[in-house]
């Protein structure tokens, strides 16, 4: 079976969902949990992409963001993988994989649909019971720890009733599939 193209479009806002590899529980240890945090928020801070939640689990992540004009949704993910994959290596002195290949993404398509998928993101952790409540994981944006970008307007705008520009999807790299 061939891999799969992400349809991305610029100035859209994403779910997104990327496993461990082999899904281990890499991210049960705090450091490795606190390095993708890092990763999510230096490439936020650098203007790859709007961060608007996060939750990294002991196996996954899920993020919601929005990558900026000169970023792809790929090489958004890209960034955080990468970038904290090495980084865990170093620290850990392993050279085991971090991250499975590929990621699976959502279009957000308005301001409920926005509030759904963060809702969700806050609630990870408590259907994992992992915690009995969103705040007490320390490994989320909710957790208030983090600088996190406002719903982009033109969600806003779509939940008043205006009509929703055509997406012109720009296939761009390859995804597998997630079990």
């Amino acid at each position: 079976m061939g891999r799969l193209a992400h349809r991305t479009a610029p100035g859209f806002t994403y779910f997104v969902s990327t496993k461990t590899w082999q899904n281990y529980a890499i991210f049960q240890v705090p450091e490795a949990a606190q390095i993708v945090m890092w990763c999510l928020a230096h490439y936020r801070d650098a203007g790859a992409y709007l961060l608007h939640e996060f939750v990294v689990m002991p196996d996954h992540l899920h993020v919601l963001l929005t990558p900026t004009k000169d970023v792809t949704l790929e090489k958004a993910v890209q960034l955080i993988k990468g970038r904290s994959s090495h980084d865990i290596h170093v620290r850990r002195g392993s050279h085991t994989p971090v991250w499975q290949v590929g990621f699976h993404e959502e279009s957000v398509r308005d301001a409920k649909d926005f509030a759904q998928k963060s809702e969700y993101i806050w609630m990870n952790p408590v259907r994992a019971q992992l915690v009995d409540r969103p705040k007490d994981w320390p490994f989320g944006s909710i957790a208030g720890k983090f600088k996190l970008d406002p719903m982009p307007e033109r969600l806003k705008d779509l939940a008043s009733g205006a009509k929703a520009p055509q997406m012109r999807a720009a296939y761009v790299g390859a995804k597998a599939p997630t079990p």
